[in-house]
């Protein structure tokens, strides 16, 4: 640490000015957003995604998905809850600059309820360390999510407005893919989630 950089900690420390410095450095990253553009970010956040704070300043967060499609799908998750209370949580797959995917933990809060995605603040946290990213479809992945909730096929057929006869296809292709023969095995190969969080379509 310079001295110059010591001198401007002591300083926010003795007048105890520590909102910028805490949303700054925190080791979470940190968005706020209006309209699902990225108006600040904090360092953890752009250096989780492989970009500058300046890079993705005003960028919309849809350089951060695997696709347009997931960009959109994702919309909607949530919205209830964060009409209703203010929050929202979910774990989601997102992409890095170089187009590296990664599961990701991600908390919510708008200030906004009437219009939820107005204007928000957003924390995320990479899961890479403990849930390493599988090649799975969009859907897969939902349904995995929802497995992992406890839901049954026909709950998850109806969270997610399939039939109960695709969502079963769908997890025979999940337990097909990593060469297990039952759920337990499944969450065993792909890391175990665990919380009561929303993922739908």
């Amino acid at each position: 640490m310079t001295a110059a950089t010591e001198e401007v900690l002591d300083r926010l420390f003795a007048s105890r000015d520590l909102a910028e410095l805490a949303f700054v450095h925190a080791p979470v990253g940190l968005v706020v957003t209006e309209n699902r553009v990225i108006r600040e970010c904090n360092v953890a956040f752009a250096t989780m995604f492989g970009y500058s704070v300046d890079a993705l300043r005003d960028s919309t967060f849809a350089v951060l998905y695997p696709s347009q499609e997931e960009f959109v799908n994702i919309r909607n998750r949530g919205v209830r809850d964060l009409q209703e209370s203010g929050e929202y949580w979910d774990e989601r797959v997102m992409m890095r600059n170089g187009g590296e995917l990664f599961w990701c933990r991600v908390r919510g809060h708008t200030f906004t309820p009437n219009a939820p995605l107005a204007r928000a603040v957003w924390s995320f946290a990479d899961l890479s360390d403990t849930r390493p990213y599988q090649p799975l479809t969009r859907r897969e992945r939902e349904v995995f999510s929802l497995l992992g909730e406890g839901k049954t096929s026909k709950e998850i057929a109806r969270a997610l407005e399939l039939s109960y006869r695709t969502v079963e296809v769908h997890r025979a292709r999940l337990l097909k893919k990593f060469g297990v023969s039952n759920t337990a095995g499944l969450f065993q190969s792909l890391g175990d989630i665990s919380g009561d969080h929303v993922v739908s379509g």
